[in-house]
């Protein structure tokens, strides 16, 4: 029973960043976490605190606005003390110049206590990366920024 609201809880957020509101994925985060994504790009880095994960969801809705992640798989295993997430999705969205966005993202999490501490996003870097230097050809300098991290 508790792997199955896992799994919806996984989903519902999923829901919730598909119709524009990210600040459900915030609210699923402990006090302390890491969050990873993988990659040298405007969308890669760590982050372990609120602001930067506030400004990279902003930067992902203005570089890729109306992305959807269509969620295939939750894989959940282990108990409320540590139980480990698996999703596997597919995010898709209309780039400038009528160009089609769709890449496979995996994404592992571990929740303690029905909090995430941590996140690890992967993603083909050849495809997003393409993605974003066509968002930076139609005038969004900020598709080649460098990642977002937090303040040293």
């Amino acid at each position: 029973m508790y792997k199955k609201i896992v799994r919806a809880q996984v989903r519902a957020v999923f829901e919730h960043i598909n119709a524009g509101n990210y600040q459900a994925m915030l609210d699923s985060f402990a006090p302390s976490f890491e969050y990873r994504f993988h990659g040298d790009h405007a969308l890669g880095g760590g982050r372990t605190t609120r602001i930067p994960m506030v400004q990279w969801w902003e930067r992902v809705l203005c570089l890729l606005p109306g992305a959807i992640f269509d969620i295939r798989e939750v894989m959940v295993n282990g108990g409320p003390w540590r139980t480990r997430v698996s999703a596997r999705m597919l995010v898709s969205g209309n780039l400038p110049g009528g160009a089609r966005y769709e890449n496979t993202v995996f994404q592992f999490m571990t929740l303690r206590w029905g909090k995430v501490v941590s996140v690890e996003t992967l993603e083909n870097l050849q495809v997003l990366e393409e993605a974003l230097r066509k968002v930076a050809e139609s005038g969004q300098a900020e598709a080649l920024a460098g990642p977002i991290v937090d303040a040293a």
